[in-house]
């Protein structure tokens, strides 16, 4: 169990680095502004993105957070990583490293997710106190 909470911590630190605090720190800069103009979307949709971006990093990483909001910024993030694989696709080429990179962070995505819900499972069927605990990571 430990092993799977060290692998969820990591894998999970790393999404919400990448795709919580990068955006928040960044998101007005005039890279980050091009790169939006550079797939075609209005300027309007990348501050929309960071919002969201941000609540579902702050989602997986706060244990209090409950079971039915972290599953949807899991889905959140996916449905982001697989538009952002296909928008570099169609407007740069399949080729281009751009359109594998979000799916690399699909794959670590997928490691927080599996690692979640066996760390999950497996403090559910042990209550602390006498009671559960909400997803395993809630405080006894």
């Amino acid at each position: 169990m430990k092993k799977t909470k060290i692998i969820f911590w990591v894998s999970t630190i790393i999404i919400f680095l990448m795709e919580g605090l990068l955006p928040a720190l960044t998101s007005q800069t005039e890279l980050a502004k091009e790169g939006i103009r550079h797939l075609g979307y209005p300027a309007y949709f990348g501050n929309l993105l960071v919002i969201f971006k941000v609540a579902g990093a702050l989602a997986l990483v706060i244990p209090q957070v409950p079971k039915r909001i972290r599953e949807w910024a899991y889905a959140g993030f996916a449905f982001d990583f697989i538009a952002a694989s296909v928008s570099h696709g169609a407007v740069d080429g399949v080729g281009n490293f751009q359109t594998f990179f979000p799916l690399i962070f699909l794959a670590l995505l997928v490691v927080s997710y599996v690692t979640y819900h066996k760390i999950a499972a497996g403090d559910d069927a042990v209550p602390r106190n006498g009671r559960k605990v909400n997803g395993g990571f809630a405080a006894a």
